[in-house]
């Protein structure tokens, strides 16, 4: 009820009450959603149901990306795998180069070849002096391995534990199928260019070839890269693949000094221990070592089992005691006194890395596993932010092509010409002037 006092009578309502006490104005007949007045329709979905639908669908085309730049490696593995190879020659190889500009004030060319020289020689060396005896010893390497889990298999069945006879003869025979095909296993891992010498030949022309250009020219071949990417983006990659270029020097020296380390601790520790097979084992060990916690394990683990079986379980004792040590020493000094932070890599991701690469590319994908993750970390950090080498600096900047190309803009503009000839001749025939190009059109 309105009251003499009121200056504005009491209006009908016109709609219903929104929150809080609110009133909402009806919208007239035919306006649309977004009129003035009118409180717009609630989306049925939920904010956290269309943000989770969001990333699902962008983490599916990201994995199936990933997945088709997978199985084009794998098609193109005889191409790929060497060309890793020789990235990794060229980051042992270039301060040998550098030395030999430097001292010897050899042309890069000359230098890369001598480099290159030299490491082929060393190789074929130690292949000529040990080669014979470690091929003749892996065979060995592998049945006293046997012999010496068989013998620790029928230790814990006639032990304290008193373990089941039948589960220890069946683990007996996996383990002894593992070790009859372990030779064709690894060669087919190793070797996982292709089963056949053609093969394994164009594999070893191909890393040979691309190292010795790597060294020569690497520079201008990474500026051809970097160019193919939009201009906005070539320096930020330019000095992320620095950085890179760092970790994986870095990775790659400290990997075979820890690698050389290993075999030489195993090694003495063998020959102290007097047992057969040093030399075998001590490459063994080398080349295990450049698989971080898989190779290290297992490499041990043999050594322990031929010291089983030749000398008993005193000596397998303190072989082992020797294996502790040594992968102690590579894990809580070399390794972070020698990486640093160049190769900042948790424990955990090196563990996963190397399990996702064995699945994916056998020993090889083990192999690389670890230094393309560092690479990554690396890289990804520095394009979000975070420098992890900043006394690199920004002054190192890539060239940038220019826009023309004196061979391409000396064939546009004969073509040109020629077209324009052509066009005269053409409107010459008819009588009526055509004209020229950049000419405005003739109006009759």
């Amino acid at each position: 009820m309105s009251t003499p006092h009121d200056d504005n009578p009491p209006q009908p309502a016109t709609g219903a009450a929104g929150p809080a006490g609110s009133e909402v104005t009806a919208a007239p007949l035919g306006t649309g959603a977004g009129a003035p007045g009118v409180t717009p329709r609630p989306d049925p979905v939920p904010a956290a149901v269309r943000a989770w639908a969001g990333w699902s669908w962008r983490a599916l085309v990201i994995l199936a990306a990933l997945a088709v730049g997978l199985w084009l490696l794998s098609v193109l593995k005889v191409i790929v795998v060497p060309v890793a190879v020789a990235v990794l020659l060229t980051v042992l190889l270039s301060p040998l180069v550098a030395a030999l500009r430097k001292h010897v004030r050899l042309p890069r060319a000359a230098a890369a070849s001598t480099a290159l020289v030299l490491m082929l020689a060393l190789v074929g060396g130690l292949l000529t002096l040990a080669g014979r005896s470690v091929v003749k010893g892996i065979a060995e390497l592998g049945e006293q391995a046997r012999a010496g889990v068989e013998q620790l298999m029928d230790r814990l069945a006639a032990g304290p534990l008193q373990l089941d006879t039948a589960d220890l003869d069946g683990y007996i025979e996996q383990l002894q199928d593992a070790a009859a095909s372990s030779g064709q296993q690894i060669a087919s891992g190793a070797l996982s260019v292709g089963v056949t010498v053609g093969h394994v030949a164009a594999g070893a022309l191909i890393a040979l070839f691309c190292t010795l250009f790597f060294l020569i020219d690497g520079r201008g071949i990474w500026a051809w890269v970097v160019g193919l990417l939009p201009r906005g983006s070539r320096e930020r990659v330019h000095q992320a693949g620095r950085r890179g270029w760092v970790t994986l020097g870095a990775y790659t020296r400290t990997q075979i000094l820890v690698a050389a380390v290993d075999a030489a601790g195993i090694g003495i520790g063998a020959a102290f221990l007097q047992l057969p097979l040093v030399m075998p084992l001590a490459v063994l060990v080398f080349f295990g070592s450049f698989i971080p916690f898989v190779g290290a394990i297992v490499t041990g683990s043999i050594a322990v089992l031929v010291a089983l079986v030749t000398q008993g379980w005193g000596s397998a004792l303190i072989m082992l005691a020797i294996v502790l040590v040594v992968q102690q020493l590579e894990g809580h000094v070399l390794q972070p006194f020698l990486m640093g932070h160049a190769v900042s890599l948790h424990p955990v991701a090196v563990l996963l890395a190397v399990a996702t690469g064995s699945l994916v590319a056998g020993i090889v994908g083990a192999l690389f596993a670890v230094p393309i993750a560092a690479v990554l970390n690396t890289v990804v950090l520095y394009l979000h932010g975070h420098d992890k080498f900043p006394q690199l600096g920004t002054e190192d900047h890539v060239p940038i092509r220019a826009k023309g190309h004196p061979v391409l803009d000396r064939a546009v503009a004969a073509a040109a010409e020629a077209e324009s000839e052509a066009r005269a001749v053409r409107g010459g025939s008819d009588g009526v002037r055509l004209p020229a190009p950049g000419e405005p059109p003739v109006t009759t």
